[in-house]
This record gives C-alpha cells, structure tokens and sequence, in this order.
C-alpha cells in the first residue's frame, strides 16, 4: 500500500468526525476515533478464528488462566483473543456470533460486554483510551449506532492493510487528530523517512545482523506510537528472516502508548515490554526481575524539543546528587527549560559493557544541545562527558521542514561505546541539509522529505547516500546539488562538502579569565562626598529593622549622628590636602587615617568602602591598587574572557593575542573551565559573495522604470 492510500483510509476515517459535530468539540474528536480504529483492528484480526476460539474456550474454560490464555493464542496467531459473541461486522449466517449492529437499542451494553470479552492485555489499552466513557456518551446523544455502522463497515484487516501500514494510519490518525486540537503531532511520532535514516545509520555497520537467530534489543525511551521500534525491527528481519529483536519502549502519552502497545500485540511481539510512565521518574527498565542492569544493544528516541522538565526538577536533582555516575545524571543536568539531554544520558545509562558487545543509539535533537551553555554548565558538562569518552560517532543536520511539528533545524545524533578503530578519538559530521526533495501535499509544518525509491520510485536515494557517507568516513567529501543562483534565479549546479572528519579535541576549549589592574584616583571635594549619600553602607547607618518604635527611632538617630561624623571626617580631610588630586590609593589612606584617628572617628571596614567608592573614579594614568598580599587588585568592570582551542596552549594564545594589546593583563588561573561544543553550521558555513554593483544598479533602474510606467498610467 502507498502513502496516499494509507492517507486515504486514515481520512475516511476521520471523516467519520462528521457525525459527531455538536456533541463533540473539534478537539475531543481523537478521544472516539483512534480507540474505535484500534478496536476495530483487533475485531478484523480475531474474525477468521472466532468461532474457533469460542469452541476451543468451551472446553478448556475449566483450566487454569495461564492454559487457557496460551491455548487461545495459538489458535488467534497472536497474543490476544476475545470470547465475546458480539461482533463488530454483520456475523455469517449460522456462525452462532451476533452482531452489536443488530440490537441498536441493546448497543452500549452490548458494546461494553463485548469490550469485557477481550483478553486483559486489549483490556488495558482500551481502559487507556476511556472508551467507556465515549459509549455513555454517544448513546446519550444518539450517536453510537452511526458511528459503530461506520466503522464496522471499515475494512481493516490485515490482507488489506499489513501491520506495517497500519502503523501508518495510526500515526496520520494522531497527526489529524493533533492539528484538530492545536497540539504537536511530533510529540507522539516521527517522520518515517528520518526514522529509516536514523535505523540505517545506526545498523549499517553492524556486522553480526546476519547471524542465524541472532538476538538483538531494541529500546525507545519516548516510543510515542513505535514507528522507531517497528521501522529498525523491519531492518533487521528483511536482513535475517531467521533473527530475534526484542523490542521495548516507555511513553507517558496514554493515547500514544495505547497505541504502541496495540501495534505490539497486532504484530505478536511482547507487549509487556511497552511501559506506561515518565522515564525520568519512573524508569520502566531500570533493573530486571533477577536485579540486574537493563542494558540494550541499539536504543533510538526523538524526545520532545525545548520541553522543560520542572515537574521532574527534585527526583533529577536528587538522582544526579545522591547516585552520581551511578545513576543517569552524573555528568550534570541541563537548563529547566530544555530536557533533551536528559534523555541522551537516559539512554547512555544503559549502554551494554564493550566487553559484553556494547550499544550504539541515535537520537534526534533540535540546536540547542550542540551549542547551548557556556563553559562549565550543565550542557557544557553533559558534552564534556560524552566527547572525553569517545561516544560520539557522527552528527547529521538534517534538512528544515522535515518534521510534522516544527520547521527548524534538526540533528541526528549517532553513539556508540564501541567505535571501529578508524574512528577512535573521532568524530564525524554530515551535512544532509540539501538531501530533501519537496513534498506534494505539505502536512502541518512538514514541507519536505527525503528522498526513498522504496517508496516513491522515481525519488532519488538520500538515505542510501547519507549511510554511504557515514560509512565512507571521509573528511572533506563532496556531493554536487542543483541549487538557485542568487543573481541569475536559475538553477546551477555547485559542489558542496557534505562530511567532516575531526578529533574530540576540536570541539573543545578552555574559557579563561583576563584580569586588568584596578587604577583609581581619589579626591575629597564636595561633589565627590555628595555621592556618599547613594552609596548603600551609609545610607543602612541611619536605618533600623527594629518593631519597637522607640528603639527604632533611636538607632535611626544614632546612625544619623554617625554620617554627620562621617561627613565631618571627609570635610576636614579636603580643607586639609587642598581637594588634592591622589593617584595612589595607599598614600590616600595614609591621610584618611591620619585624620581618622585625629577626630576618633574610627571608620569601620564598612563605612570605609562606601567611603573609598564615593571619592574614587577610575583612572588610567593613576597607579596600581594594590591588595594586602601586595599583587595587583583586579578590575571587575574591567574583566574579560577569552576561548582557547583545547589543542592550543594558554600561555601562547595569551602572549599572542592579548599581551600586545594590554600589556598589564593577566590570566586568573583559578577561574579557567573546559567546555566543549559542536558548532556544526560553522564548519559548514558557505560565503555567498554579494551581488556585483552594476547588477545591483541595473535592478534599481530596472524598479525605477516600472515605477515610472505605473505612474504614467495614473497620471494618463
């Protein structure tokens, strides 16, 4: 089936919605739909081994749970079963089944109890859903025969629609569903082309896949519907028919977990490997039933962007504290508002021992990991930890307008604690922001897909092409695109470098803190000793916290007669040096105190700051100030960074670059951080010269002649 006739289905039945206009707001649409086409799936499903599965249940209904539930499946084909007589479609005549269509006045209770006939797995998925509540609902409105007639006259069994193309429906379905109601759609799916992309690159290059029976983990921290575990277990079952992946995932979106879970059944995997729940909270795979470590061998996510984990703020927090590199969060934690990089340790955390194999995962952000936070931070850390020990494979920037529910750029990030030796100490990044072709029909902010003959067959390769280069592993390799001409607007084609080969070191830096010397003049004048009434410890000299207002009234008179002192202090200090200009602050203090101690006003450490800050101003040609120890006192206005390649030695850069222009710098060693980032558009940065003059002037007159002829024609 196309992806115009998954399309199709998906909008026939949504337009199904038309019945429940009134009743049901625009938004609350979803909460009918998507339950009704899962349910609708499993009838379609169980239909040809009904009569079978009832007979059989006849039998052994005396046997214990455990018996019962695997002797049905057998005969379903997949783990689930229902024992209802009730059937969504019109029964064949003499089958024994009844039809829910038949008794319309019957219909919600009959609904419900063949609802109830399912197995406890479909049971839970339909509870997620609140279906009940939508039967109530509709039958209070009327609405519930139309609507079931709709559906059960909806094909969906699997020689029409196979489960792969279901998935497809499921996730147009949410997509509609999410545009209904003003939500983001890429919260719950991603784009089947990125997912094949990123399933490619994570899995071209393992070497193991076609061993017989071969085993193989697969986990999805955000699996919202499953598209990624669906899409890489396809991968490995169309290269090895005969191997084994085992799949699991955790969402706390319950229609997309429902969703998730029904396509496992559908498909006969282990459903129970599908968990309801936050991951950062409630870690459904953080140890198994012996007590051991969950650990996968290939994790894929496409985590939420720029959603801020707040509510999850304490539990982090205490993990990252109490545990350290025992737990997820060792390296740090990022800014509140943004918690992508949270779910990259998540997965990191579960990496299998190289020894055992190892893991390799790929995981989709938007820019703000590769660059936000400066040296020292959270993120800053976060990459730190990652590059220092050599997990990073390679980075692709993907094309813009790729995703359902945003239009900005987007990076594919690939990992793994078991690098080829080639790629040791390396890191590889692709530039794939050319690789899309235009889209027929836009859906929500997606404009744009990649290339795949699979499964338009006129599209060219892109993600063939991209697991090429990532597999070429060369720096500086170039593919030519046909792109526009910003002068001519016709189509050229150029070469462009699409991969870059750099070590771990490039991405890092050393982020140091150049000091000048403070050089303040001081002079005791009127104007100067004014401002020692905006400075804060003097103005908190007349000032009292006190509840008692006799006590407060006398600490606030007290702290009056004390500025006074103070003011006659500085008074006596200007007639006696003149309103002398000091260039030294050490030769001013010797006067200040001489005087102090003359008028016993005995200046606190306080008073004397306000006191230096009011008749100080900052002076180039005055000298050094100096600290007890004798070094020069920093100035913090003053103060300025410098970022150092990691590869580069400080005191070069620094004599290079900074002592020519300020020869009385610094460095403050105690203050220098490492940071890393991964500037990615920087590396790939194109100069696109201006347009020539004359082309620019020929434009102009161009313009001016049309403005001309337009006024002509007012004018006439």
């Amino acid at each position: 089936m196309s992806a115009d006739n998954h399309s199709q289905i998906a909008s026939f039945i949504w337009s199904i919605c038309n019945l429940l206009r009134g009743p049901y707001k625009r938004n609350e649409y979803r909460k009918v739909i998507l339950p009704l086409t899962v349910l609708r799936r499993f009838d379609c499903i169980l239909a040809p081994t009904k009569q079978e599965v009832l007979k059989e249940h006849g039998k052994i209904k005396a046997k214990g749970e455990n018996i019962v539930r695997h002797r049905l499946s057998q005969i379903t084909g997949v783990p689930f079963f229902n024992l209802s007589k009730f059937t969504l479609a019109t029964p064949e005549p003499g089958s024994g089944l009844n039809g829910l269509l038949d008794d319309p006045n019957q219909l919600a209770p009959n609904l419900n109890s063949y609802i109830n006939g399912f197995s406890p797995n479909v049971r839970a998925i339909i509870e997620r859903f609140k279906l009940p509540e939508q039967i109530a609902y509709m039958a209070e409105k009327d609405l519930l025969y139309l609507v079931i007639k709709q559906f059960a006259a909806t094909d969906l069994s699997p020689e029409r629609v196979d489960n792969v193309q279901m998935g497809y429906v499921f996730e147009e379905l949410i997509r509609i569903g999410a545009e209904q109601s003003n939500e983001e759609a890429g919260e719950h799916f991603t784009p089947r082309e990125v997912i094949k992309l990123m399933v490619n690159l994570l899995l071209s290059p393992e070497k193991d896949l076609a061993r017989s029976h071969v085993v193989k983990t697969i986990y999805d921290p955000a699996c919202g519907t499953g598209g990624m575990l669906s899409v890489a277990e396809k991968y490995i079952r169309d290269l090895n028919s005969d191997a084994q992946p085992k799949l699991f995932g955790q969402d706390w979106n319950d229609e997309a977990w429902a969703v998730c879970k029904s396509d496992m059944l559908i498909k006969g995997e282990d459903a129970d490997n599908i968990i309801m729940g936050d991951t950062f909270t409630k870690d459904g795979f953080d140890r198994s039933a012996d007590g051991k470590k969950f650990t996968f061998d290939y994790m894929l996510a496409n985590p939420p962007f720029g959603v801020e984990w707040k509510q999850q703020q304490k539990y982090i927090e205490n993990e990252r504290d109490t545990l350290g590199f025992n737990g997820r969060f060792g390296a740090g934690t990022p800014r509140v508002n943004d918690g992508a990089l949270l779910f990259l340790q998540h997965m990191l955390a579960k990496m299998r021992p190289p020894q055992e194999g190892g893991s390799r995962l790929a995981i989709v952000f938007n820019g703000s990991p590769l660059f936000t936070g400066d040296a020292g931070g959270g993120e800053s850390e976060i990459r730190r930890w990652i590059i220092e020990n050599d997990w990073l494979e390679a980075i692709v920037a993907l094309p813009e307008q790729l995703f359902y529910n945003t239009g900005i750029s987007t990076y594919l990030w690939v990992l793994t604690n078991r690098k080829e030796k080639r790629r040791k100490g390396k890191v590889q990044l692709i530039d794939a922001r050319q690789f899309w072709v235009q889209m027929e029909k836009s859906l929500g902010n997606k404009r744009r897909r990649m290339g795949d003959p699979t499964d338009k067959p006129k599209d060219p390769d892109h993600i063939g092409e991209l697991t090429r280069i990532l597999g070429d592993f060369r720096d500086g390799q170039t593919r030519t695109f046909t792109e526009e001409d910003a002068i001519t607007h016709q189509p050229v084609e150029r070469e462009r470098v699409v991969s870059k080969v750099f070590d771990n070191e490039d991405f890092g830096y050393q982020k140091i803190t150049v000091e000048r010397p403070l050089r303040l003049n001081f002079q005791v004048t009127a104007e100067r000793i004014a401002r020692l009434e905006e400075e804060s410890g003097f103005k908190n000299l007349a000032t009292s916290q006190k509840k008692d207002i006799v006590v407060r009234q006398r600490e606030i008179k007290a702290g009056e007669d004390r500025q006074a002192q103070i003011r006659k202090l500085l008074v006596a200090l200007g007639k006696s040096s003149r309103e002398k200009l000091y260039k030294d602050r050490k030769v001013f203090l010797l006067d200040l105190r001489e005087h102090d101690q003359e008028l016993n006003v005995r200046l606190s450490a306080v008073e004397l700051k306000a006191v230096l800050a009011a008749l100080g101003e900052r002076d180039e040609t005055a000298e050094i100030c100096l600290d007890r120890a004798g070094q020069p006192e920093p100035d913090a206005e003053l103060r300025d960074t410098e970022t150092v390649p990691l590869k580069e030695s400080i005191d070069a850069y620094f004599k290079r670059e900074v002592v020519p222009h300020i020869p009385d710098a610094w460095i403050d060693t105690s203050k220098t951080k490492i940071g890393y980032e991964l500037p990615l558009n920087r590396y790939f940065y194109r100069y696109e010269p201006p347009r020539p003059l004359e082309v620019i002037e020929a434009d102009i007159k161009k313009l001016e002649g049309e403005i001309l002829e337009l006024l002509k024609e007012v004018t006439a």
